[in-house]
């Protein structure tokens, strides 16, 4: 028991440091308040303790999938995984532009998905790990995840910001926000990344399936989503390169392939594992 509880906690620890940086960035980001309408730049302590709180949930995830030999795997670890990249993301990103305006966003649900864990610990272990062709294609699917999950919340703020732009509403959250411009180039140079991700997870998915599964690779539910999100994101930087496509436009089309992808591989998780109880 004793030991289940020591593997929980940096899950615990990690979420609650995440949820009291959330709260303070809202009160001195996002609180409107009699004070002029200031720019506050991230402060060193501010940036200190989110890395502190992003090596105390890596610590945990690293223990929970590698800890006990070979590798183990679950869709609460896989929702964990994808919000930490994100908040390390945004973290390595406000070295060279203002994110401080997006941490009320991003860290309350960092917050809850380091959780997730904690509160569905059961963990897989997975069929062969030790080859790598399954290796390049765990690794670059799960970073394809992450990043994509990154854009469809870098979306959301987004379209956030251009609502209250267009609301005219000069508020304390909207001037804390970097320019749209600039969280338009982040999106597709994430989108970018993500593509080229998948593009090289679903190849070695298709290549490897047969040496490691003794047979090719079936097209059911989770292949056939997986094909239709790289279409929706080709289509997408295509219409970004070709026709200029931003805004609203953009956002949908992130938004879209988002939603397609999830359901690729958490959705069918978490009907597995949780509602049919299959590890």
């Amino acid at each position: 028991m004793a030991d289940i509880l020591l593997h929980l906690l940096p899950h615990v620890v990690s979420s609650l440091l995440y949820a009291a940086l959330g709260f303070h960035f809202w009160r001195t980001r996002w609180c409107e308040t009699d004070q002029p309408l200031l720019a506050l730049p991230m402060q060193t302590w501010e940036r200190a303790a989110i890395l502190g709180a992003l090596a105390v949930q890596g610590f945990g995830l690293y223990e929970g999938l590698f800890g006990a030999g070979g590798m183990r795997f679950s869709f609460s670890f896989a929702l964990s995984l994808m919000l930490w990249l994100a908040v390390l993301i945004y973290w390595l990103e406000s070295f060279r532009s203002r994110m401080d305006g997006l941490q009320p966003m991003v860290l309350p649900l960092a917050a809850l998905c380091a959780a997730a864990p904690a509160v569905f610990p059961h963990l897989r272990v997975v069929a062969n790990a030790g080859a790598w062709g399954f290796q390049l294609h765990f690794m670059t699917a799960m970073l394809a995840y992450s990043l994509f999950t990154l854009s469809a919340l870098h979306a959301v703020f987004m379209g956030f910001a251009e609502r209250k732009l267009h609301q005219r509403a000069v508020s304390r959250s909207l001037s804390s926000l970097p320019p749209i411009l600039t969280m338009e180039a982040l999106l597709f140079r994430v989108i970018s990344v993500a593509f080229c991700l998948l593009t090289i997870a679903l190849i070695s998915g298709v290549m490897f399936s047969e040496a490691l599964f003794g047979t090719a690779m079936a097209l059911d539910h989770k292949t056939l989503f997986a094909f239709a999100s790289w279409g929706i994101f080709a289509a997408l930087l295509v219409g970004r390169r070709v026709y200029g496509w931003r805004g609203r436009v953009a956002l949908r089309w992130t938004l879209a392939g988002f939603m397609v992808l999830l359901l690729a591989y958490i959705g069918s998780r978490f009907v597995a594992e949780v509602l049919l109880g299959r590890l």
